[in-house]
């Protein structure tokens, strides 16, 4: 997963067709994708994971392979979940430390059940 800062992130260009600001209630099954290659989808809050449901959605039942970057209120505890729920790239707020961010991913090496990028849980890998 790509981690960016704060000062590091674009938010979409208006009239690009490339990239897409999803808003954090809309229906990221009626979403049109044709030419799509980067979906932001936003945390107004720590408390609405809303947004993990979207980026799930666009993953598994859309076959989104673009960039989905979560912005907002990212907090390194929650990567590891939207690592699993079909993000590709998070920005951190403003003060938050990316090498504290990036630890997160090594504390749980795998994961039994099976998620957005690989399906199948882990017993039925043969792993």
């Amino acid at each position: 997963m790509k981690i960016l800062s704060h000062q590091d992130h674009q938010p979409p260009a208006e009239g690009d067709p490339r990239s897409v600001a999803l808003a954090n209630d809309a229906n990221a099954l009626a979403l049109p994708l044709d030419g799509v290659e980067r979906v932001d989808l936003h945390f107004p809050s720590f408390t609405d994971g809303r947004a993990f449901s979207q980026a799930y959605l666009l993953r598994r039942r859309r076959g989104f392979r673009g960039e989905i970057r979560a912005t907002g209120e990212v907090l390194i505890d929650q990567l590891l979940q939207m690592r699993r729920t079909g993000f590709s790239c998070a920005v951190l707020r403003a003060g938050v430390d990316a090498a504290d961010a990036r630890r997160q991913f090594s504390l749980f090496p795998g994961f039994y059940q099976g998620d957005a990028l690989n399906g199948q849980p882990q017993l039925a890998r043969g792993a």
